[in-house]
């Protein structure tokens, strides 16, 4: 694993504090309703991402999630004005303001979506990491779940696949304990999900997910075998969603006690008390940084307000390749 330096943590210091004032803004955008639909926020689960791309080459290796997707293209290389562009349903956003809050995607950077199927993006992981193989390209895939998606028989079809084939794919549980709104406890008879791989002979097993030091880890040994073309590996990332699934959710199924004893854990502050006792950066510097960070989301916020909403022609080129379809002399 590339060593974990003090570069590193001021990267991971700044880019997780960024993705969570950007998820904070968006949810009060939603409230303002400039935000429509649903909209699920990464608030708690930073570590997962920041860890995953200390393991990884971003300009071959690629990523693939479900719809909790604004921060991830953000890591990989994508302008987050134009992310939060696209969930205004601006014409400036990654999907010219057609996808929204669970598509956003862009090939440009290896992020392959944002899929609202739950489980979805399973086989489309390893479809993408088989095209590597058939390739003959050097490229490794994470392929991102929540703890609901590993119910559906997608998965098992996946695993029994990418072992057989032994595609270079990491495929990656972010275990936030509830899925929509129902704990792990209540839907299988067993609470280890990582050992869903050992049915198949595929390596596997838990990560500390509030840590992004442990993801770093586990993930550069899963893709260290996927590149040398030994298989996949199923990591079960363990974290905590802070928000409720969507913005739409009333967090029933928990208490805000709870919730609290998990902010104690906190990912930012974690980092942030480790640059704090080694000295890695002055209190000027800090903030220095959270200024930077208030000040980028308040310049993507005024980008997304400021665009304009994309042409009607937009949607109908984008849905129809025929342009003589019946339909489209009335479309205007």
């Amino acid at each position: 694993m590339k060593k974990v330096t003090k570069e590193v943590y001021l990267k991971w210091y700044e880019d997780m504090l960024f993705w969570r004032k950007f998820e904070d803004k968006l949810a009060a955008a939603y409230i303002q309703q400039k935000v429509r639909g649903f909209l699920h926020l990464y608030n708690g689960q930073e570590a997962v991402l920041a860890g995953s791309l200390h393991a990884i080459d971003p300009k071959k290796d690629k990523l693939i999630t479900a719809y909790r997707n604004h921060v991830q293209p953000i890591g990989m290389g994508v302008d987050p004005r134009r992310v939060m562009a696209e969930l205004f349903g601006k014409g400036t956003g990654t999907s010219q303001g057609l996808g929204g809050s669970m598509h956003i995607f862009s090939k440009e950077h290896n992020f392959y979506g944002g899929h609202g199927i739950v489980g979805g993006q399973i086989p489309l992981g390893a479809g993408l990491a088989f095209a590597d193989k058939y390739q003959g390209r050097d490229g490794v895939t994470l392929c991102y779940m929540g703890d609901g998606a590993v119910r559906q028989g997608s998965l098992h079809e996946t695993f029994n696949l990418a072992m057989l084939w032994k595609l270079p794919v990491v495929f990656i549980c972010e275990n936030n304990g509830y899925a929509m709104g129902t704990s792990v406890e209540r839907t299988a008879n067993h609470t280890d999900i990582y050992k869903l791989g050992l049915g198949y002979d595929m390596p596997c097993g838990p990560v500390d997910g509030m840590n992004p030091v442990k993801v770093a880890e586990a993930v550069s040994e899963a893709v260290e075998r996927a590149r040398k073309g030994d298989g996949p590996t199923f990591l079960e990332v363990k974290t905590y969603r802070y928000r409720g699934h969507s913005m739409s959710d009333a967090q029933h199924y928990r208490t805000k006690e709870e919730v609290e004893e998990y902010k104690k854990i906190d990912p930012i502050t974690q980092v942030l008390d480790i640059i704090k006792e080694k000295k890695y950066a002055s209190k000027a510097k800090i903030d220095e940084i959270n200024k930077r960070v208030v000040d980028l989301v308040k310049e993507c916020e005024q980008f997304a307000e400021e665009s304009p909403y994309p042409e009607k022609n937009v949607m109908y080129d984008t849905v129809y390749e025929q342009e003589d379809y019946p339909f489209l002399s009335h479309k205007l």
